[in-house]
């Protein structure tokens, strides 16, 4: 590999000794009802003042006019492949791929090779960090995701889990999935849902319709999504546990959770950028960086998660990165792995099709892909006096073009390639240390 590509991998990293004093940005900070132009300074890694002017001749100044600060970028649903498949991606190359997409932390799914599912797994994954970004991982619900018998779940949670999940692998045990809701409420953990009745989806690659039929595909209907989700909103209502849905992509999923956020049951949910800017449409071609789980859905379910968002339905955007090679992705669509990346291009996309689209406001995003799910994982993320400097540096301003050959990531699979997007982070705070593209 040749020193221009080992540099392309790696973000840089400073470690002022006397300080840094971030100048002149506009502080987006909804959860302290910030929205102003102000400076911010950091000392010891933590924040130790906010205010409209500071000088500090010790601190190193890093003068950002015209840019946005927000609270770091929390992405709670990224495949990591480490331990396994390091060919893919590793927890060091996806930690650099967020900072490059302006995260400061990530959630790691467990099914991993072998199976985040023991106390051991989780202290490896968290052995493996760098600084570039926090890594917290979510457990397995089942030993091995065979969902036959509940994961070491308190063991898990004593060594650093944020929730668990058997993402890829619904849990088709109703009293398995009720035991594991009622375990994590003693834990205030989330369990998060991959909502899939598989006898539904089996065999499908894509969405169910007529469009399926004529590319003579195998459709998926929305109720494989639907039918779960509303299982597992009933089993949170009887049990009194934290229900997370993730990747919600259709229209009936966005009704359940909107009626059970109604009748008070803990319920909440997330959604990814191929949700709201892809639809059905984009597999005409039998591109296999189409081919996600769930599948892409009609714009009529596409205008409905748009509508989710504004609401407030859906309560965070995720990545759902999914790291695959290329030797498998370039295969026909109905053989290929579903899944593509998220985390270099999500805060671009989001910015572009929604902020500048005014579908969302600034605030509103930031809440979507910062606050919220620091939140629901109860990660420390505030802009606040006292606090760990954990911030994302945004230049609303910055047109660029996904280019993969550029990715941070081990992989390369996007269907967003060549897109012209408006927004982009250009470094972050992790830790208090600042991290630069």
């Amino acid at each position: 590999m040749i020193k221009s590509e080992i540099r392309n991998q790696k973000s840089e990293i400073k470690n002022p000794k006397s300080g840094i004093l971030i100048r002149g940005g506009r502080v987006i900070d909804p959860q302290n009802h910030r929205d102003e132009v102000l400076d911010i300074l950091i000392e010891d890694g933590r924040i130790t003042g906010i205010e409209a002017k500071i000088d500090n001749a010790q601190a190193e100044v890093i003068d950002i006019k015209g840019q946005h600060v927000f609270p770091g970028l929390v992405d709670m649903h990224v495949h990591l492949r480490e331990p396994g498949r390091e060919d893919e991606e590793t927890i060091a190359s996806g930690s650099r791929a967020a900072a490059a997409g302006g995260f400061t932390a990530i959630a790691c799914m467990p099914n991993t090779q072998p199976v985040i599912d023991s106390q051991g797994l989780v202290q490896f994954i968290r052995s493996r960090q760098i600084p570039e970004c926090r890594v917290y991982p979510v457990g397995a619900i089942t030993k091995g995701s065979l969902g036959e018998e509940l994961a070491e779940i308190g063991d898990m949670y004593q060594s650093g889990i944020v929730g668990i999940s058997d993402d890829g692998k619904p849990v088709t045990n109703s009293n398995l999935m009720r035991r594991a809701l009622d375990y994590c409420r003693m834990f205030d953990i989330p369990v998060i849902s991959h909502c899939e009745d598989k006898f539904l989806s089996a065999d499908g690659a894509m969405n169910e319709g007529a469009l399926a039929t004529k590319l003579g595909l195998r459709g998926i209907p929305n109720a494989a999504e639907a039918a779960m989700a509303a299982r597992d909103v009933m089993l949170a209502d009887l049990t009194g546990g934290r229900v997370h849905i993730a990747h919600v992509s259709c229209a009936e999923t966005v009704d359940i959770i909107r009626r059970a956020k109604r009748a008070g049951i803990k319920v909440t949910a997330e959604t990814c950028p191929q949700y709201f800017i892809l639809s059905q449409e984009a597999v005409i071609g039998y591109d296999s960086m189409m081919r996600v789980n769930p599948p892409l859905r009609s714009k009529a379910d596409l205008m409905t998660i748009i509508d989710a968002l504004k609401d407030g339905t859906i309560d965070c955007i995720a990545t759902d990165h999914a790291p695959h090679s290329s030797e498998e992705k370039e295969v026909e669509f109905d053989q290929a792995p579903c899944g593509m990346l998220g985390l270099e291009t999500s805060l671009g996309l989001c910015w572009t099709h929604l902020v500048e689209k005014n579908i969302l406001t600034a605030s509103q995003l930031v809440e979507k892909m910062a606050v919220n799910p620091a939140r629901i994982l109860k990660i420390e993320n505030a802009i606040e006096p006292k606090a760990v400097a954990n911030l994302t540096i945004f230049d609303p301003h910055a047109e660029w073009v996904v280019d993969p050959a550029k990715f941070r990531s081990k992989s390369r699979n996007t269907p967003f390639k060549g897109y012209k997007l408006k927004g982009r982070a250009v470094m972050t705070i992790v830790n208090g240390h600042l991290i630069k593209r």
